[in-house]
């Protein structure tokens, strides 16, 4: 039951377009609901039963409450959307208080620190991270039509929230990534020449256009370097980079930089929005270069500008 239970969450995770994470996400929680109540199926439970669930995962899990509130949406998509049980049976659990956490940011002088550690398609993909706001598969997402030399701008498909945008291109990046484009156009060409070439598209698009899954501009900007086998299409495709090698990269940097703050490859995102409020942008352009729907989210960054208890003067420092 639970297997086909979970089945029916991933037809309504697609039929509703949501990202693979989010419905592997969801069917993690709903497993974990399930087997904490002995395999009860949910029709059966309610809502003395979900609060019981998220009272064990802050008590005994000692899970953060964005963790614990992850797991409630969840269960709240199984209970609305599949089972289509009315949630007024359990609108009186309450979702956890988040907390307020200002993001890790670094001075320009430890960036560089941290991107003179790192080598290769791993320098590229973090000076494009730090140059541009890109989110982690932001970066490893781009395809090869999404980038505009041009006009120098970048075009995210399908970013947080299923919303396109579009942020800056560095100038000074355009030369290494375009080296970096004809490395990748050769390599795309022999697998064209031993009949592969081939990379998955979105939605539908691969019905209605069949030749663009081998086209160059489909392609990924930083591609894997194996091939795998497609069992329902047959074809030989290559997948993007993976963010383990990137996030593994970008760890050792930070430690052979010396850095000692708690640094992720997320983190070069907050560096772009701090160093652009920094140097006088205002906040309303840096919102729009970031996607975010509402200005409140990137006022976040306002609290760890030098403006701030960074630039106030200790009384102690005056004492003679």
């Amino acid at each position: 039951m639970e297997t086909r239970l979970l089945d029916q969450v991933q037809d309504k995770i697609r039929t509703l377009h949501y990202s693979r994470r989010t419905g592997k996400t969801y069917s993690h929680w709903i497993r974990k609901f399930i087997l904490f109540h002995n395999k009860r199926h949910p029709r059966k439970m309610g809502a003395h039963e979900i609060e019981q669930f998220l009272t064990y995962l802050a008590t005994h899990r000692n899970v953060s409450p964005s963790t614990q509130n992850q797991a409630f949406s969840a269960i709240l998509f199984l209970y609305k959307q599949v089972l289509k049980i009315n949630l007024d049976q359990i609108k009186n659990v309450r979702r956890a208080k988040r907390t307020t956490n200002l993001p890790v940011v670094l001075s320009k002088e430890e960036t560089a620190a941290i991107l003179d550690h790192l080598h290769g398609n791993h320098l590229l993909m973090g000076k494009l991270m730090y140059g541009t706001g890109l989110r982690l598969l932001e970066c490893l997402r781009l395809r090869i039509k999404d980038i505009d030399f041009q006009r120098r701008q970048l075009t995210v498909r399908q970013g947080k929230g299923g919303k396109d945008r579009c942020t800056v291109l560095p100038v000074g990046l355009i030369d290494s990534l375009k080296a970096h484009l004809t490395r990748v156009q050769n390599q795309h060409r022999i697998d064209l020449d031993r009949g592969a070439g081939f990379v998955e598209l979105p939605t539908a698009l691969e019905r209605k256009f069949p030749n663009a899954a081998r086209s160059w501009g489909w392609q990924w900007v930083f591609p894997a370097t194996r091939t795998y086998h497609h069992q329902e299409t047959g074809q030989t495709r290559r997948h993007h980079y993976h963010e383990t090698a990137l996030q593994r990269a970008v760890h050792t940097a930070v430690k052979d930089a010396g850095i000692v703050k708690r640094v992720t490859c997320h983190t070069f995102r907050h560096c772009f929005a701090t160093h652009l409020l920094e140097d006088g942008y205002d906040i309303r352009t840096v919102q729009e270069l970031l996607g975010h729907a509402n200005v409140s989210t990137t006022m976040i960054y306002t609290h760890v500008l030098n403006l701030g208890p960074g630039a106030v003067r200790s009384p102690l420092d005056s004492l003679k």
